[in-house]
């Protein structure tokens, strides 16, 4: 797995920069995703793409929960609060986390 120096909160997930982290699929109604895991190279409104190291597999991020690798651990995290454009996403769980972001 990748050595990511990032925290794992939901809220440095949820506000920060997707593309280049590390990711695995651990929950999907489509089955044939579970399991799936590689580094995030593209992320739109609705997918993520992600590079398992031999191909590229778009996975729509409503549908699945991710687990998130960083240096501390890993964290789960619901595909339905990502799923908005990626600016988006930030501004609406800024509102959500404004202030227990400065300790």
């Amino acid at each position: 797995m990748m050595k990511n120096k990032s925290k794992c909160t939901e809220a440095e997930i949820l506000m920060g920069e997707l593309i280049g982290r590390q990711v695995q699929i651990i929950k999907s109604c489509q089955r044939n995703l579970i399991g799936k895991q590689g580094k995030i190279v593209d992320e739109t409104m609705k997918l993520l793409t992600i590079r398992d190291g031999r191909k590229e597999i778009k996975v729509p991020k409503s549908v699945c929960v991710f687990r998130f690798q960083c240096s501390e651990g890993s964290i789960d995290i619901d595909g339905r609060k990502l799923a908005y454009r990626p600016e988006e996403r930030i501004k609406k769980h800024w509102r959500k986390f404004n202030g227990k972001m400065h300790r």
